[in-house]
């Protein structure tokens, strides 16, 4: 570290407000349409011509739009992942960050009090809902493909998507394994998103959807895979473990259960994405945190589980996913 990198470090919200409101305008998708002048964009997106074009210049410099004369226009990767009409889009996890800036300008109350300051519910507002769900189905589509590859479920009939959102794991196991249903168990207020994924891939018949908490409700039996991917961060320990309980008690014996996070070392001070997830998770919740592999691994034998380990898959982020036996 030195001072220009601390500086720079200190004022990199400058280029997320400025991504951000790119994103929140959807200048990007009107600019993969037609290439056109501040004045032309102003006039279709109803903004200040002056603000815009400040706007529009420090997006070229940021390399997401090329300008030519007066003229801007999208480059090959902000159509392919900021222009809404991709199917790469990645607009919705850009606006799940932005609804997250409020509770992280609060860090510092978070850290005195320790408790949540995030004051938006993800669950409370049907655009930040949205949002979040379409947000982890753009995450998930850029690993989920890799995963489902790299995870052998040969012989598996019957998976368990827990906290699954829009399905994009359950999705993607069953299409790289035509002999696997699943399904999708989840928040009440997430069916109509998950339906919705589901029939895109026209999984109908193999994928269905059981709506409840995981944290009070029955989650159901007879499966012989339980995926729990980003979940256990939510919640602390004590609640880890009944969810963990919970997965374990679903799973027939021979199952397994397999469980994907943002995973810290032994020192807890790494790696730096986990480290700086933990503190999202003190900003939003009431006991979530980022976890080790050794932590969810003795949640995993107080379940009875055996043969835990962690998978050889390389995942952004620090990442990773244990593995245990029924």
């Amino acid at each position: 570290m030195n001072v220009a990198e601390l500086l720079k470090l200190s004022g990199a919200f400058w280029t997320t407000a400025t991504i951000h409101a790119g994103v929140k305008l959807d200048l990007f998708t009107a600019l993969a349409h037609k290439p056109q002048t501040a004045t032309e964009l102003a006039s279709h997106v109803q903004a200040d011509n002056r603000a815009l074009a400040m706007l529009l210049n420090a997006l070229t410099a940021l390399e997401l739009l090329e300008k030519r004369n007066e003229t801007f226009s999208t480059n090959a990767f902000s159509a392919q992942y900021l222009a809404k009409d991709s199917p790469d889009y990645l607009g919705h996890i850009v606006m799940h960050h932005h609804y997250l800036v409020e509770g992280w300008s609060k860090l510092d109350q978070a850290v005195l009090t320790g408790k949540a300051v995030r004051t938006r519910s993800t669950f409370s507002d049907d655009k930040v809902h949205e949002s979040f769900l379409m947000g982890m189905f753009n995450l998930a589509m850029q690993l989920a493909p890799h995963v489902a590859r790299e995870i052998n479920l040969n012989g598996r009939k019957r998976l368990l998507d827990l906290a699954g959102g829009p399905g994009t794991y359950a999705i993607h196991f069953c299409k790289e394994n035509p002999g696997l249903s699943a399904v999708i168990y989840d928040f009440p207020s997430t069916r109509p998103f998950a339906e919705q994924t589901v029939a895109r891939f026209d999984l109908e018949d193999r994928i269905t959807f059981t709506a409840g908490d995981i944290t009070a409700d029955a989650i159901g039996a007879g499966f012989d895979v339980v995926w729990v991917s980003h979940l256990l961060h939510s919640k602390g320990p004590e609640f880890c473990q009944i969810i963990v309980d919970k997965a374990a008690s679903a799973i027939d014996p021979g199952g397994i259960l397999l469980i994907q996070d943002f995973l810290l070392d032994d020192s807890r001070a790494a790696p730096l994405h986990a480290t700086l997830f933990s503190l999202n998770m003190l900003i939003g919740t009431l006991e979530g945190q980022a976890y080790s592999e050794g932590d969810i691994s003795a949640m995993m034998q107080a379940a009875g589980l055996h043969g835990i380990h962690r998978l050889p898959i390389t995942l952004p982020n620090g990442a990773g996913i244990i593995a245990g036996m029924k």
